[in-house]
């Protein structure tokens, strides 16, 4: 089963609740069924609990980002069998990261030939917004309205320093309701995503946070207040089930001064596939303890394949891994351990086509170092 990009737009079909309030109990209260005391009985005035510290927090981050976040309605008009027009509407979320009215969210949110876009926000305002930059590799993309007041905006924080265990909150507008929050926390780093197009996602943001069809392009945002993630995407065919993905900040950070600097957005790419290995399962592969990333695949014609990085000669089984050795092993790219799965990926998030990287091998019982220059992915609108 794959995960499954966000572009639903729900329904709301609803009901209501129906909360009624009594200063006092009086006579009217002693009615029922004919008896003369209250059915039970409390303080004449309701008083609400004390708020903890974490409620204090989730309650004042979601004052602020909420006027900051906004739906995002995209129409593109499409054909069908009889020949005939007709608009197809996705919706979706976004973020102001500036008073200009530049906005924040997914590509696919925004996707299409020459959609028509309205953006509304939280007091319901309505603008047409326009697409001013894309970034279909990391689905990022940046679209901008003609604001008429002034605009409350999120700062953007640093998804490298995450860690997993710690809080976050989601804002969006998950089957066309408008502002919900959810919380929970990071859930793993590093995780690579296919889309339904079989576009491959990497250094994805795991989280329990709730997110469902509409959050796409929303904020996910850390204890501070800072977006560290751009909603994505969630896993399995229909709604939450704990699993969703964020899109580190960072990448929407090299979009934006690729975007201030008018450089074409690329994403360079290296051409291997990894494992992580460390520990005993490194040294039972006759690799040092400190372990690395195994390489367990070179793509043919890429930045890897061209510097001769090597693969993996056969293939053993341990335990429950089938596991490719004889390959290089990356213990280091320019000069930082690759200490976790993503560190490929986190390297590569600052770098652009045609930069060089420098590898630190594992080859033949021995370090060598190898400098590569890396390619672009393939880019699909």
């Amino acid at each position: 089963m794959k995960p499954r990009i966000l572009l639903v737009a729900a329904l709301l079909a609803g009901g209501f609740i129906a909360v009624t309030s009594y200063k006092h109990w009086g006579p009217a209260a002693r009615l029922i069924r004919g008896e003369d005391t209250p059915i039970w009985s409390g303080p004449s005035v309701a008083r609400g609990a004390g708020l903890s510290t974490d409620e204090v927090n989730n309650i004042d981050i979601y004052k602020h980002a909420h006027e900051a976040t906004v739906n995002i309605t995209s129409t593109v008009y499409r054909q069908n069998w009889f020949l005939e027009i007709y608009p197809s509407r996705e919706s979706g979320s976004g973020f102001f990261i500036d008073r200009q009215g530049r906005i924040l969210t997914n590509n696919h949110v925004v996707s299409g030939r020459a959609p028509e876009l309205q953006v509304t926000l939280f007091n319901g305002q309505k603008y047409k917004a326009s697409i001013v930059y894309r970034d279909p590799v990391n689905d990022l993309a940046m679209i901008k309205i003609q604001p008429k007041g002034d605009l409350k905006t999120l700062p953007l924080g640093d998804s490298e320093k995450l860690q997993v265990g710690q809080k976050v909150l989601a804002i969006g507008n998950p089957f066309g309701l408008e502002g919900t929050l959810t919380t929970g926390i990071v859930s793993s780093l590093g995780r690579a995503i296919e889309d339904e197009n079989g576009r491959k996602l990497e250094g994805m943001i795991q989280t329990d946070a709730a997110i469902n069809p509409g959050n796409s392009g929303g904020p996910l945002l850390d204890s501070s207040g800072n977006v560290i993630g751009i909603n994505t995407a969630i896993y399995g065919p229909g709604g939450n089930i704990g699993i969703g993905f964020a899109m580190p900040i960072n990448r929407a950070k090299t979009m934006i001064e690729d975007y201030q600097s008018n450089r074409t957005y690329g994403r360079p790419r290296l051409g291997v596939d990894v494992m992580y290995v460390y520990g005993d399962l490194a040294t039972e592969l006759g690799l040092p303890e400190e372990g690395g990333l195994l390489v367990q695949g070179v793509a043919a014609g890429t930045a890897a394949a061209n510097a001769g990085i090597r693969e993996p000669r056969r293939v053993v089984v341990l335990g429950n891994y089938q596991i490719g050795i004889g390959g290089d092993l990356i213990m280091a790219i320019d000069g930082v351990k690759a200490d976790r799965l993503d560190a490929l990926s986190r390297a590569l998030a600052r770098k652009r086509p045609g930069d060089k990287v420098e590898l630190t091998l594992y080859r033949g019982g021995k370090k060598v170092n190898v400098s590569v220059t890396l390619g672009e992915a393939a880019q699909s609108l």
